[in-house]
């Protein structure tokens, strides 16, 4: 059955499994995403960048997106589509398309610091494709802040559905609804979760359930729910592990966990580096605590 509205539930942004040549292990992110929604994720945000697109070959990104629709449709697959330029994300969006995908996930340019001009010509260029587009808001490495007056006026021009929001920043979801009435809020950092729920989300594009899925689903179910007595106490016991979604080493921190709960995540490709060895000391405790508690 397609769903209505793609972007919304627990989409997970995945991590991608490397061989120890650093080479896409294919047949590991098939299993990964069929895992995921087998563990009650809503669907996959395949390409972004905790999935290392920024590394990948033309090649490789078109097979992650095919490989992630062959293992569980694609009304559950919304690929990342940031590029360089407008004309080569838009060739993303009707990859995204052809391949059946209900929606794309967008970020600003991010070859250069554009103003509100440049970015809704952006916007405009990519929505020639057709594909329902998901903004995401992440002004610390674009540089460009989707701020809700700029939100509302993409949104105005039916250019976006829904935006992942990244700043951290929970009164941004307010004004958000109060100037942009009917676009989706979608939390976009895992540490936010808990009070962007309270505030009105209808989804979440979400990093740890690659390592514990069951455990952040049952989260952001009771978070949606206003289930405080179920979500508070969950959020507190996995929020050591959620903030890492917010530093700068979360695609390694991420893929650590994994490795730990028994899941394919293997290395990263450069210039990611290896976890310093304090960093992985606190994502191994924060993770076999977890672990040990039962959250999986």
């Amino acid at each position: 059955m397609t769903r209505e509205k793609p972007w919304r539930g627990v989409m997970v942004a995945t991590a991608l499994p490397l061989k120890a040549d650093l080479s896409v292990d294919f047949d590991a992110f098939g299993e990964h995403c069929r895992w995921l929604v087998a563990s009650g994720c809503d669907g996959v945000v395949p390409n972004g960048s905790l999935g290392e697109y920024q590394t990948l070959t033309a090649d490789e990104r078109a097979q992650v997106v095919r490989t992630a629709v062959a293992a569980i449709g694609a009304d559950r697959v919304m690929p990342g589509i940031a590029a360089y330029g407008a004309q080569e994300a838009r060739r993303w969006a009707e990859q995204a398309g052809e391949a059946g995908c209900g929606a794309v996930m967008l970020l600003p340019p991010n070859s250069y610091r554009g103003d509100e001009r440049a970015t809704i010509e952006h916007y405009r260029i990519v929505a020639e494709a057709g594909v329902p587009i998901v903004a995401y808001n992440n002004p610390i490495d674009t540089k460009i802040d989707l701020t809700p007056a700029l939100l509302a006026q993409l949104y105005a021009e039916g250019l976006i559905v829904a935006v992942k929001e990244f700043t951290g920043d929970v009164r941004r979801a307010y004004e958000i609804a109060e100037q942009a009435p009917g676009l989706d809020l979608l939390v976009g950092s895992d540490d936010v979760l808990l009070e962007l729920a309270l505030a009105g989300a209808v989804g979440w594009v979400a990093g740890y359930p690659n390592a514990l899925p069951e455990a952040t689903v049952r989260l952001y179910r009771a978070a949606m729910a206003g289930d405080l007595g179920v979500a508070q106490p969950l959020y507190r016991a996995l929020h050591p592990l959620l903030r890492w979604d917010a530093k700068i080493e979360f695609v390694q921190a991420i893929k650590f966990s994994m490795d730990l709960a028994g899941r394919p995540g293997g290395g990263c490709r450069p210039p990611r580096q290896p976890l310093l060895p304090a960093q992985a000391a606190a994502v191994r405790a924060a993770t076999e605590k977890a672990l040990a508690e039962g959250l999986r």
